[in-house]
């Protein structure tokens, strides 16, 4: 029989996660940018130390300075080239998007089906504008990230240094050690997500060009970009570009073999190539990752999405490290016993 003690910690530990949540979502603004930087600078570090071997250590700091803004420009310019690209294309042919999705809408009511009618219509013209104005602060908000990564580069060794001062000697491997953890599979999340990224949008571009689907660059650059959304992004994907080759054709046939081609690129490479590159690095379930992603995009919007995955491989390697919590690793793990440790040899810490 469970005691008065426990059933008030269990409370207590449920009134703490909810509060913890609430306080994510109300600190938006403070503490998505702080985690996102704290992602970069795991992901980023190991090239301070590879250049220090032929570079002094503050031009090391330097370069690896250089080598974010590279990557932040780089990234921004593709976001910046996509989206204006895709306005411009949609604009010269809003008329013939108008007069499809009338089309269409007729289509669908004479088999029961609504899509909203003009109400529709004006929504989904809306959600398109809110994407649009919103791109203004998600510049500010990367420049923010970039500000706080390139000042916390340098505090990387500051704070190994504080945590064996603080912890004795078996904490202190213990703690150092996730740390570590958590960072080399954030690296090869990020890493193997980047090449595969790659791949789908060299793919996309290849197959858009092939059909001769109009602007085959920007089909390509728009699945790299969403490509780094697990699951939603992959979807997402799809649907521009088939949208444009009903625009572009004017008939069934071509667009439902954009549609075709696109879906067989994202669902090949999502569900063969990813997981034979990633392997069994991040041991974390199907299910974990659906579930992560719609946490934390609900916590944190599209910036959530970005690194629900890392969020959820820092949570589930803290989790190991306590055994009170240790059935949470187990629970968003894909493995029997916990996380990165081969079934029948785990050990009692």
């Amino acid at each position: 029989m469970i005691n008065s003690d426990t059933i008030r910690n269990r409370l207590l530990a449920v009134i703490a996660v909810l509060l913890s949540v609430a306080a994510l979502r109300s600190s938006y603004p403070v503490t998505m940018p702080l985690a996102v930087a704290g992602v970069v600078i795991a992901a980023i570090w190991p090239l301070k130390p590879w250049l220090e071997r032929a570079l002094p250590s503050s031009l090391s700091y330097v370069g690896t300075v250089l080598a974010l803004l590279v990557i932040l420009v780089t990234f921004i310019a593709a976001v910046y080239f996509a989206t204006a690209q895709l306005v411009w294309a949609f604009t010269q042919k809003w008329e013939q998007f108008a007069s499809t999705y009338q089309t269409v809408t007729s289509w669908a009511e004479q088999r029961g089906l609504s899509l909203g009618g003009q109400q529709g219509y004006d929504r989904l013209i809306s959600f398109g504008q809110s994407l649009l104005s919103n791109a203004y602060t998600v510049f500010v908000y990367l420049g923010f990230i970039a500000l706080l990564v390139m000042l916390g580069l340098p505090e990387v060794p500051a704070v190994r240094m504080k945590l064996q001062d603080i912890f004795d000697t078996s904490d202190r491997r213990e703690m150092i050690g996730a740390i570590d953890e958590i960072a080399d599979k954030i690296r090869k999340y990020l890493g193997v997500t980047t090449l595969t990224s790659l791949l789908t949008g060299v793919a996309s571009g290849l197959w858009a060009f092939t059909i001769g689907l109009d602007l085959a660059l920007v089909w390509g650059v728009l699945n790299f970009l969403l490509n780094y959304i697990p699951v939603v992004g992959n979807l997402i994907g799809i649907i521009p570009p088939s949208l444009y080759a009903l625009l572009q054709f004017q008939n069934w046939t071509m667009p439902l073999l954009a549609f075709i081609g696109f879906s067989v690129i994202q669902i090949a490479i999502s569900n063969f190539v990813y997981p034979l590159l990633q392997g069994r690095s991040l041991s974390l379930s199907p299910i974990a990752i659906i579930m992560a992603i719609a946490f934390w995009s609900w916590v944190w919007g599209i910036a959530g999405a970005l690194i629900a995955v890392p969020l959820t491989v820092v949570l589930v390697i803290a989790c190991d490290h306590f055994s009170s919590t240790r059935w949470v690793s187990v629970l968003l793990s894909n493995q029997k016993g916990a996380p990165g440790e081969p079934q029948g040899e785990r050990s009692e810490r």
